[in-house]
């Protein structure tokens, strides 16, 4: 078939396997023309590991430090007729340069959440790494079933209090358009935080460390996002926001548990980018549209694979990492700078369907939409027959 993308909404319903591919390995190009990050993790098992930060965190750590890499993700194979997932053939492509580079790899497809997929892993990091140094947790899901009541909990993504009203693209029609977000119920918050918070990640580090995985001194760090006045609203004062709290909760309760065996956790904010999850939320599209020209043109724009170099090698492998008063690594520096937000401040009043594409940097956002499914790659031919099928070895 000759695979070209198929967006609906906020979503790409297929992806390139050769296009995936191609952007797996400059990630890999780009960490390799970094060098080794010195005091590195050796053995690392990355929780959501197939696509954006997660993935950029596997590449970083294998071909940053040469470690060996077990990692968990839930996407869908693909059929004779059907492309996979673009998270599918993302492992499929790390898997084999990782064989070619002679670097372990193993992957494990199925529902992080479930107690059979933690017992499954801890099973594979006995049999072939012994213990963990550094765990990532970079679950990004809309939904979670609580492995031990059987409940199954919705995210949404609301303000808090009150109405939320602001400007708002949507991506679909390209008309701008106030957008009016009603306040979120307290069982939906609840909901929120069961599905985002970090009731999972620490549920699976009491996991490693009860099966005796964890090696002294490991490291465990789970993403996070919080903007500046723009975001605020749909962010920090929102439902995603109680989540995020709860994270700093969990880091700092798993920190304490495992102080015997000198266990650091933290939250690490990244700076706002297109991912599968971002490009849902309300307001961030445009926001990140002014961004991305305001920090191009300050030659400080980055991308997941720029922004998980600088996380290994400024804060976590740091002797005098970069944190905030809350235990937070900070990576969203170059972001919340003041000049940068106050320009992005100063453009998101004037910008309108006429001025959009002079304004804004729309057409990065656009292609780096597109990216994530593999579509937009120089070197790939957009135009063959191609296969959907893959041949893969996780």
């Amino acid at each position: 078939m000759i695979i070209k993308p198929k967006v609906r909404g906020f979503i790409c319903i297929n992806a390139h396997p050769q296009g995936c591919a191609a952007h797996v390995q400059e990630q890999i190009d780009y960490t390799r023309a970094q060098g080794e990050v010195e005091g590195g993790p050796k053995n690392v098992l990355v929780i959501g590991c197939s696509t954006g930060y997660g993935l950029a965190s596997r590449i970083t750590a294998a071909y940053g430090s040469g470690a060996k890499t077990l990692g968990l993700c839930f996407e869908k194979p693909p059929t004779e007729r059907k492309t996979a997932s673009a998270g599918y053939y993302n492992t499929a492509a790390f898997h084999a340069a990782a064989e070619k580079d002679g670097l372990y790899a193993r992957t494990i497809n199925g529902d992080a959440f479930s107690n059979d997929i933690k017992a499954e892993a801890i099973a594979a990091i006995k049999e072939d790494l012994g213990k963990v140094d550094l765990v990532v947790y970079s679950l990004a899901s809309p939904r979670r079933t609580d492995p031990n009541t059987g409940e199954t909990y919705n995210s949404v993504l609301k303000p808090i209090g009150e109405g939320y009203t602001a400007k708002n693209l949507n991506t679909d029609t390209m008309k701008i358009s106030d957008m009016t977000v009603e306040p979120a119920t307290d069982e939906e918050i609840n909901n929120t935080v069961k599905v985002m918070g970090g009731e999972d990640w620490e549920m699976w580090m009491s996991a490693l460390a009860e099966a005796d995985v964890l090696a002294e001194g490991a490291k465990t760090v789970s993403y996070t996002y919080l903007g500046d006045k723009l975001t605020w609203p749909i962010y920090g004062h929102a439902t995603i926001g109680k989540a995020k709290e709860d994270l700093d909760r969990a880091a700092a309760a798993i920190a304490e548990r495992f102080a015997d065996k000198n266990v650091s956790a933290n939250v690490a904010v990244l700076k706002a980018l297109v991912t599968q999850a971002s490009s849902a939320i309300p307001v961030m599209p445009l926001y990140m549209a002014i961004l991305f020209k305001v920090m191009k043109a300050k030659g400080t724009h980055e991308g997941c694979i720029e922004q998980l170099q600088r996380l290994f090698t400024e804060c976590v492998y740091s002797n005098s990492p970069r944190l905030d008063s809350d235990n937070r690594y900070r990576v969203d520096d170059l972001e919340l700078d003041p000049a940068t937000q106050a320009e992005v401040e100063a453009i998101w009043p004037e910008v309108t369907e006429e001025n959009l594409m002079s304004l804004t940097d729309y057409k990065t956002y656009n292609e780096n939409f597109l990216r994530l499914f593999g579509f937009g790659f120089d070197g790939v031919d957009y135009e063959a027959e191609t296969s959907p099928l893959v041949s893969h070895n996780f």
